[in-house]
């Protein structure tokens, strides 16, 4: 099944001279990378990224991850991909484009 990642254009752009992603605040203050299903990454860029310019979405399968990746609830009580650990560049399947609407919200590609 594939996931999504939101984030900062600059976040990526550290991921891939790197090598990885590490996350971002959030996701080292809850101690693992937040992902979206398709059905939830509209939701995820409304409450957590509106007005923010310069979104990129990253495309991952995620069972390319293995056991590091768990399937946790979270809002509303739905199961949401989070990943414990970092995200290797060469995993991510492409990488998407997130203008803001004319609502102020990302436009997510799936």
């Amino acid at each position: 099944m594939r996931i999504y990642k939101i984030l900062p254009r600059s976040e990526w752009t550290a991921a891939e001279a790197a090598g990885r992603f590490e996350g971002s605040a959030v996701d080292h203050q809850d101690g693992y990378i937040h992902f979206s299903t398709a059905a939830q990454a509209g939701e995820t860029a409304r409450r957590h990224f509106a007005g923010q310019a310069g979104l990129l979405v990253l495309e991952v399968e995620g069972d390319d991850l293995g056991a590091a990746l768990r399937w946790e609830p979270s809002r509303g009580g739905d199961l949401f991909p989070h990943l414990y650990g970092t995200l290797p560049v060469e995993d991510v399947h492409a990488v998407h484009e997130a203008p803001l609407g004319p609502d102020g919200v990302p436009r997510m590609p799936v």
